[in-house]
């Protein structure tokens, strides 16, 4: 083999004293090069998240520190003058007959109101999958309640619900002199007190809410049926799967992260429960005798109405630390690893 008149000849010195390639520095100048700017691009990452983790910080996190905070001092409007007492308001909370109200109807609400906007919200956003006419007109008729003011339609709700003018009495009204005139009085139904009963206000407050917030879950859940593939409905059908055993099989477990996020959303919004249980019976708040009264609506009451700030800030802590435990749990009994 001929030997190029620039090639140097080999030699038996050792391999560091060797000439580098020509190439050598340019390729570890690329290698720096690309390096820097991967680390470049992270740094612009970071600084551009870090003016929203700011924001969120300033109006989470450090808000709920300055709640911890005032639970542990009694208030005073001059910071210097607040005296420290460590847990006592929390020791408070044990022993507190209207936070225990407070919180039986929260889980209430919660018990009552989940599991509903999860059924009705699955089956109305089934039944819109087939439609294939005015989809978006009755996707957009079922979402207007959850966009409309939470007070406007707690009052509405709470003229329907009136004794002696709500709509329902009326109605109930009607029927009843209707089926006692075709001799069937034992089908009368006699006019509710609703929001003045205390066995009535709960279940009459949740239904409110379940009408307002169905429209967020019927969204959520057509999103999740567009997206599941339609080769699966297929392969099922080939074998021989009918139409239940394709939603038992097929839908449902391909809409697990779906359910698991309206699941935790609803949760949340529930146990927060506030404007509904205001505005509806403006004159009896979280009444008759704390029927409706929720851990959210209670702290209210004490920082505000009371000025009781301390033990309010305890309140909610106890929120936090509810909501927190609640959502870790269902995370972990609902959240399941699908595969596509």
């Amino acid at each position: 083999m001929r030997r190029r008149p620039h090639d140097a000849p080999r030699s038996s010195a050792p391999r560091s004293s060797a000439p580098r390639p020509p190439d050598a520095p340019d390729r570890s100048r690329r290698r720096r090069r690309a390096l820097s700017l991967s680390t470049r691009e992270a740094i612009w990452a970071y600084v551009f998240l870090l003016l929203p983790l700011a924001f969120y910080a300033f109006l989470r996190i450090y808000p709920a520190i300055q709640s911890f905070d005032l639970s542990l001092h009694r208030w005073h409007v001059d910071p210097a003058q607040r005296t420290f007492l460590g847990l006592a308001y929390y020791r408070e909370l044990i022993g507190d007959p209207k936070l225990h109200r407070a919180l039986t109807n929260t889980l209430l609400y919660a018990a009552i109101v989940v599991p509903s906007q999860l059924v009705l919200g699955l089956g109305i956003a089934v039944l819109l999958q087939s439609v294939r006419r005015l989809r978006p007109l009755f996707r957009a008729i079922y979402f207007s309640p959850y966009v409309t003011p939470a007070a406007a339609v707690a009052w509405v709700w709470g003229w329907m619900y009136s004794v002696n003018f709500g709509v329902f009495n009326t109605a109930l009204i009607a029927w009843s002199d209707f089926v006692t005139r075709l001799g069937l009085a034992w089908l009368s139904i006699p006019p509710q007190a609703f929001l003045s009963d205390p066995k009535q206000a709960l279940p009459s407050v949740a239904a409110v809410v379940v009408w307002q917030q169905l429209g967020f879950q019927v969204v959520i859940f057509l999103a999740g049926l567009q997206g599941v593939p339609r080769m699966f409905y297929d392969a099922a059908a080939i074998d021989g799967a009918n139409a239940f055993q394709r939603f038992r099989f097929v839908t449902l477990p391909l809409l697990n992260p779906v359910m698991v996020f309206s699941v935790i959303i609803s949760t949340i919004a529930t146990l927060q429960l506030f404007d509904q249980v205001v505005n509806i019976n403006f004159t009896d708040q979280g009444g008759p005798l704390n029927a409706t009264l929720t851990i959210a609506l209670y702290m209210y009451q004490l920082a505000f109405s009371r000025f009781q700030i301390g033990y309010a800030s305890a309140v909610t802590v106890l929120l936090f630390v509810l909501i927190l435990t609640v959502t870790l749990i269902q995370l972990r009994l609902l959240q399941r690893r699908v595969e596509y």
